[in-house]
């Protein structure tokens, strides 16, 4: 699992590590619980009626949190070319803070990063590394 995570422009050794002892080595039930337990989603503030999110959950693992939200940092510096920092249909609009779509892309990311090892969908827009 670490060398394939390894393989994705932006990702090293370091962060395939930790990703795969933290997240990647237990089951989770859907991408869902992945997010949740990333601490990659946002925290709803309801009350009657009204209903809004206050931002991102600090509920979470922190490290994991941190190193995705660094690895979106790196993927959009390394892989220009691809899609996936500029649209997607769940990101937040344009117009939304940068540190919104920078979580938007990091909680994107580790959902098919997940899949990758899984299932070994390769997702598209993704550009890997050759394998040695």
């Amino acid at each position: 699992m670490v060398r394939l995570i390894a393989r994705v422009f932006g990702a090293g050794i370091e962060t395939a590590d930790m990703l795969v002892n933290e997240i990647f080595s237990r089951h989770w039930r859907d991408r869902k619980a992945v997010a949740r337990y990333a601490g990659l989603t946002g925290s709803p503030d309801e009350s009657g009626s009204r209903r809004r999110e206050r931002g991102l959950a600090r509920a979470g693992n922190v490290r994991v949190r941190c190193g995705m939200i660094q690895l979106a940092w790196r993927f959009v510096r390394f892989q220009k070319t691809s899609a996936w920092p500029n649209g997607s249909r769940r990101e937040p609009p344009t117009d939304a803070p940068a540190h919104a779509r920078l979580v938007a892309l990091a909680r994107k990311l580790l959902i098919a990063l997940w899949r990758l090892v899984t299932r070994g969908e390769v997702p598209q827009g993704i550009v890997l590394r050759p394998a040695s």
